[in-house]
């Protein structure tokens, strides 16, 4: 036995469980999920891992508190069931963090292990607990006696979700409203399907529907009715309405042909399904493709673009390959499927032709001076070093911020000079009496687990008001 940090460590293996996925060459011409999941002896090889610290710092790092030993435990236990309802008191969508949440920044990025070797892989065993569900029949907490208080949320999205939730089994009544026609808000809309399977949305979706919870599609907040006529119907509400209003550039010829926000181009291929030929969805397709952008959403479109048919993919971006927002894991994967990865470098100019159809990107190179106020450094361009790269289609996939509908109606409501929600970061309490808020609306485009922390902070506060009032 040897002292870490305070903690006694068996000799366990520094490296983690590999998780099975689909060969590069296979997974890049198809939308299938890339991460296969662990089998039971993966999962069981894995978590045998953990050392159980008596303060797990790893706890800390999650959003939503799960408690991680305590359900990895379980999991060398062979009690799977007990393990995913450890989970799910206090994450409502562990089949969708498991996959997508950035684990290897949060809680995996606090454990101990992580110090000496590779920390455990908190994230698949996650994942595997909640597939193990799924497979066995997933199971409804018992709910209790209704409190008689209504409570709106509006957006489905992450922190939707986990607010409408933990609000039903606290006995509210919950109506979400979702202005697409499907739940999940970017979860449906923004993440592919091989990362993120719509029939996983669609099953967490369900069980929060049988929480009690009643979901209305196709129903737009700043539209069919205000902010005010919501707060006049029901006793609080919730804004969790993201941020899906994309950015641009504003460089010459973005309005070609052929140019596509990343919101409209996953859009069309995740919810709308153009991947899929018994859907009619359109999306242009060719052989030349350059995405815009240095994060998880730009891997997510340059990916999509590849499996849609282009021959040549190529992600753009002003800064260094150690600067990148992405997920470490997302731009390996990008890269052994073959996206060309041009870093350094920032698109000036799109050029068409006379029926205004793009035909290249026009960009300069840049290196790296001194860094700006989030403590990266600033590229600054390289002169002289202008140069072209074909393309018919291009995705800008450079950041977005809420969608100024939310406030049509709403008196009272604090916007800030981003277009977001002001609101507590502790409560989600807006300056608006009986109005809450969370998510991307008032952090501007972050993560889900992030989301779902805010949403889960939010549903606590909500509840205490309603008891006060």
């Amino acid at each position: 036995m040897q002292e870490l940090n305070g903690e006694k460590t068996a000799k366990v293996k520094k490296e983690r469980t590999p998780m099975p996925e689909q060969p590069a060459e296979e997974r890049r011409k198809n939308f299938n999920e890339v991460a296969l999941g662990y089998t039971k002896e993966d999962a069981l090889a894995e978590a045998s891992r953990c050392l159980s610290c008596k303060e797990p710092k790893c706890v800390e790092g999650c959003p939503v508190n799960v408690d991680i030993p305590g359900f990895i435990k379980l999991v060398c236990e062979e009690d799977f069931a007990g393990a995913i309802k450890k989970i799910k008191g206090t994450n409502a969508l562990p089949a969708i963090c498991g996959r997508v949440c950035p684990q290897e920044t949060q809680c995996e990025a606090l454990c101990v292990l992580g110090k000496k070797g590779q920390p455990v892989a908190i994230g698949r065993l996650e994942r595997f607990c909640a597939d193990y569900e799924r497979q066995q029949g997933v199971k409804v907490p018992e709910i209790p006696e209704p409190t008689g208080k209504k409570v709106a949320v509006v957006g489905s999205g992450p922190s939707g979700l986990t607010a409408a939730a933990d609000l039903a089994k606290l006995g509210h009544k919950v109506t979400v409203f979702e202005s697409l026609h499907k739940a999940g808000g970017v979860l449906s809309y923004g993440i592919p399907e091989f990362r993120l399977p719509k029939e996983i949305v669609r099953q967490e979706v369900e069980y929060i529907e049988q929480l009690g919870v009643e979901f209305k599609p196709n129903y737009i907040i700043g539209r069919i009715k205000t902010l005010d006529e919501l707060c006049d119907e029901f006793d609080a509400v919730f804004l969790g309405t993201g941020a899906g209003l994309p950015s641009f550039m504003g460089i010459p010829g973005e309005n070609f042909n052929g140019v596509y926000s990343a919101n409209e181009f996953l859009t069309r291929v995740n919810l709308m399904k153009a991947y899929d030929p018994e859907y009619d969805t359109r999306v242009r397709l060719g052989k030349h493709v350059v995405v815009v952008g240095g994060g998880n959403v730009a891997m997510d479109a340059a990916r999509s673009a590849l499996r849609l048919g282009a021959e040549e993919v190529s992600i753009v971006y002003r800064r260094g390959e150690e600067e990148m927002p992405a997920r470490r894991e997302e731009i390996e994967h990008a890269k052994e499927e073959g996206i060309t990865f041009r870093l350094l470098t920032n698109p000036v100019r799109i050029l068409g032709d006379e029926k205004f159809n793009a035909t290249a990107v026009e960009c300069i190179k840049m290196e790296l001076g001194e860094p700006d106020k989030s403590g990266r450094r600033s590229p600054v361009p390289v002169e002289g070093s202008e140069f072209t790269i074909p393309a018919e289609v291009v995705v800008i996939a450079i950041g977005t911020s809420p969608n100024p509908m939310i406030f049509k109606g709403s008196e009272g409501l604090d916007q800030s000079k981003r277009g977001t929600v002001v609101a507590d970061e502790e409560t989600g309490a807006t300056s608006k009496c009986g109005v809450f808020a969370g998510g991307d609306v008032v952090t501007g485009a972050a993560t889900v687990i992030s989301a779902m922390g805010a949403g889960k902070k939010a549903a606590k506060a909500i509840d205490e008001y309603l008891k006060e009032q």
